[in-house]
């Protein structure tokens, strides 16, 4: 397998490319963190369910993207901050997505969490991505 530089754009491809071809279910290697950007969709109603297997450095996370008759819920989505260049946002400075019709991920001092609930707990923080 290829060394990944940027591990959260992975996962997030993944996502989007599941749901382009119509999967089932797209598998990706563990991190605490795609864990809890998978907690985040699946709260916000862009994935079903995920499921964390495997043990020690073979671990691996599946999850079941959400489709609406043959129309997946993930429209799209923008990775923001990247190794190269990061993005960091004060509570004030977080983009609306789509008019309030998407959502922004955004990693606090509070752990990861939507850009709405941020907001309300002003916090600010890296601006990783954004769901359509």
């Amino acid at each position: 397998m290829a060394v990944v530089s940027d591990p959260i754009a992975d996962f997030l491809i993944r996502l989007k490319n599941a749901t382009r071809a119509q999967k089932e279910q797209f598998t990706a290697p563990y991190s605490k963190i795609k864990e809890e950007i998978a907690r985040i969709l699946q709260e916000e109603g862009y994935i079903w369910s995920y499921e964390v297997s495997g043990e020690g450095s073979k671990r691996e996370i599946a999850a079941k993207p959400k489709y609406l008759g043959h129309t997946p819920a993930l429209t799209d989505l923008k990775r923001v901050s990247r190794p190269g260049l990061r993005q960091f946002v004060g509570a004030q400075e977080i983009p609306p997505v789509l008019g309030g019709m998407g959502i922004s991920i955004v990693s606090t001092s509070k752990g990861l969490m939507t850009g709405h609930k941020a907001r309300k707990e002003n916090v600010g923080g890296e601006l990783l991505a954004m769901v359509w």
